[in-house]
């Protein structure tokens, strides 16, 4: 056929789409390339794995390609789409054989993701040197870090596996102290994964907290929790160098080495829009593939999604790009249907990310930060307060800190954190809920809470913070 639904990467945005394309369109063809061996898996559970909450790596997937098959979607894998000439409307693929070939398109989804961005850190070909991206690369961890003759090699159950990668990993001896360079979502998460695989964990952190997009209030009990269990936390450290030629042998930073036999570096990822080159394509915040709110890029019939492509932000209104797994796997579905000729938004970001740290958790949603307030033309006003998860006289009550950030001439609610160790980062959907609806801080003080003492205290934390926020507001 000369008109089909191009997709490119079998991940959550591509699969999404396709899936749904292929339910509202059933007579019109739908071909997914994957340059990798790997599909639709849970990048988000690859901490858990690794810690040994989750048994098997097979747990994370989500399809398998038979899977995709039976749903009568073409999916090639090994297959890399290098170039896009929108003119012809035409992909150029390149075979992990050493084939290549023009693929016609009648529309065409990029959804190609992200990699891991390393900064000035280089760990290809260091032994103990890793980033947490993909699932060769969990496998790889969870091998090193056991004991030579205690290493499970059914974990790794999946055909897609670098094998030879995990098998040269399982042979080392298992490392003793880890360095995690950046203390964002994987940072804190692979603290505690290593850290409970019996590891003496040490995290760097650039700036003055730990999770920049959550807040101070929030980044200082993450903290505190790690210390208290066992973490070595360097806030305000930059590491400077990875120290090791084969093997990984230290980091330095703050004109001193630490001796680590493992480090695993998190300091973000970067959109992968390589492939749309030369097309003119528009990019947006990030470098990410500009977007509508119907997911259409500048070039015609060309859609992009997930963590490649900007989406609209609930608060600003304007491009944001924030890779986000629901993010994905909600956008890819919307475009699926607007390609099969339902056109449906893919809808707005606020950011909305939940995080855990042994026993607490932590959730942000919004513009937290002053700064990002100001730069978006709002005028931040916020507090801060402590209030019981749970009614103080039933068991488990425990503080909850939630921050709220409001704008000072219009009193709406631009965002907002929550940090506690009791049930604290389901309650951030109240304050997404509220960021979409546009509520100001009044109304959310207003809102009909449930109230049981064994869920929440007759004042939830959130109508606590958004009262005396909205009695600041009133002030001044």
């Amino acid at each position: 056929m000369s008109d089909p639904f191009v997709v490119v990467g079998a991940d959550a945005a591509g699969l999404s789409a396709a899936s749904k394309f292929r339910r509202e369109a059933p007579d019109r063809e739908v071909i997914v390339f994957e340059r990798g061996r790997w599909i639709s898996y849970a990048y988000c559970g690859m901490p858990y794995f690794i810690e040994g909450r989750v048994e098997r790596l097979s747990d994370l997937l989500s399809l398998s390609p038979s899977d995709v098959d039976e749903r009568g979607i073409d999916l090639r894998r090994g297959h890399e789409v290098v170039a896009v000439d929108p003119d012809k409307k035409t992909v150029a693929v390149e075979t992990a054989d050493g084939d290549s070939f023009e693929q016609p398109y009648g529309d065409l989804l990029v959804a190609t993701g992200g990699r891991a961005s390393t900064g000035p850190f280089d760990v290809r070909g260091v032994d103990g040197a890793f980033t947490l991206h993909d699932m060769d690369a969990a496998a790889a961890i969870d091998a090193y870090v056991a004991e030579p003759d205690a290493y499970d090699p059914d974990r790794a159950d999946v055909s897609a596996v670098d094998r030879e990668r995990v098998e040269r990993n399982a042979a080392m001896p298992a490392p003793e102290r880890a360095a995690i360079v950046g203390g964002g979502y994987v940072g804190v998460e692979t603290a505690e994964a290593l850290s409970d695989r019996g590891l003496d964990v040490h995290l760097f952190q650039r700036s003055g907290h730990l999770l920049p997009p959550f807040g101070e209030a929030v980044g200082d009990r993450v903290e505190a929790e790690l210390i208290a269990e066992g973490v070595t936390v360097h806030t305000g450290s930059p590491v400077e160098a990875l120290v090791g030629d084969d093997r990984i042998e230290g980091v330095a930073f703050d004109g001193e080495t630490l001796p680590v036999d493992m480090a695993v570096v998190g300091v973000g990822i970067e959109p992968n829009t390589a492939l749309l080159d030369g097309t003119g394509a528009e990019l947006g915040e990030g470098g990410a593939v500009l977007t509508d709110g119907h997911g259409r890029t500048s070039l015609p019939d060309v859609y992009a999604a997930g963590d490649c492509a900007t989406a609209f932000h609930a608060v600003t209104g304007e491009p944001a790009w924030m890779p986000l797994g629901l993010t994905a796997n909600r956008a890819g579905r919307a475009i699926g249907a607007t390609v099969a000729g339902d056109p449906s938004p893919v809808g707005d970001i606020a950011g909305t990310a939940v995080v855990k740290a042994f026993d607490m958790e932590a959730g942000r949603v919004g513009l937290v930060e002053d700064a990002a307030a100001r730069e978006a033309g709002f005028d931040p006003v916020r507090e801060t307060v402590t209030a019981g998860s749970r009614s103080g006289y039933y068991p488990g009550a425990a503080p909850t800190d939630v921050t709220l950030v409001a704008d000072r001439d219009s009193g709406r609610l631009i965002g907002g954190s929550i940090v506690g160790p009791d049930r604290a980062a389901i309650r951030i959907d109240t304050l997404a809920t509220a960021l979409e609806a546009d509520m100001t801080v009044a109304e959310v003080e207003r809102l009909d809470l449930a109230y049981a003492p064994p869920f929440s205290p007759v004042w939830d934390p959130v109508l606590v913070a958004a009262k005396v926020l909205n009695g600041t507001l009133a002030e001044e």
